[in-house]
């Protein structure tokens, strides 16, 4: 298998010694993955741990009024997993998406439990990465909860690029796109934008937008 340096490099696997590191790589599945493709869907049992080699993945739920809500962005070089890798027969709580085209590594619970039983250093940094996972959900639920969604939306700008650089940059997400990172809809997301743009803060076209006055906007990330 190409591209192993990647994964095997992450603290989770570098506890491993060298035979265990082979039963890793024995047992992975590298799987090219297009945008729009679901690794799984929302309710069901999916029992792997996967990591981002290239491109990238969303956790989005659906709410009962039809909107999505993007609760996190995998990227090349993160590890996730379905709830099932550690809780038997339990159901996804989220859709995982292709946000862009790429490729996973993926592992069986089958495959790395022994592994996790055996080696308790592995077992300790697996863990220690769920509950870094768990503090992120915490962090954006308190956001969603106590922050407004010009505040939300000021944040999810400033993330883009660097403040000092003010300089054009892609429009790579949709209306809708930002509307379910965000927790709202996109009438809500095109007002704001425009209201920003009215106000000095960013310029936008229809391909890309510039943060022209990033100490402001940054103000605004911070109410």
């Amino acid at each position: 298998m190409k591209n192993l340096t990647g994964y095997l490099n992450d603290p989770i696997f570098r506890v491993l010694t060298e035979k265990e590191r082979e039963q890793v790589v024995a047992s992975a599945v590298r799987r090219p993955v297009k945008k729009g493709e679901y690794l799984v869907l929302q309710g069901d049992i999916w029992e792997y741990l996967f990591f981002i080699e290239q491109g990238s993945v969303v956790a989005e739920k659906g709410s009962f009024d039809g909107r999505t809500f993007v609760a996190a962005t995998f990227k090349p070089g993160d590890l996730f997993w379905g709830l099932g890798f550690f809780l038997d027969n339990a159901v996804m709580p989220a859709n995982l998406r292709v946000f862009e085209d790429g490729v996973i590594i993926q592992w069986a619970k089958r495959d790395l439990k022994p592994l996790l039983e055996s080696n308790g250093r592995f077992s300790w940094e697996l863990c220690k990465l769920v509950m870094s996972k768990i503090q992120y959900v915490s962090e954006v639920l308190e956001t969603m909860t106590f922050q407004t969604i010009a505040v939300r939306l000021a944040r999810l700008l400033m993330s883009f690029s660097d403040k000092e650089e003010r300089v054009p940059i892609e429009r790579s997400l949709t209306l809708d796109d930002m509307a379910a990172r965000i927790g709202s809809t996109r009438e809500m997301v095109c007002r704001l934008l425009y209201k920003f743009s009215d106000e000095g803060l960013i310029r936008i076209t229809r391909t890309e937008f510039t943060i022209t006055d990033p100490e402001n906007l940054e103000k605004r990330a911070q109410k």
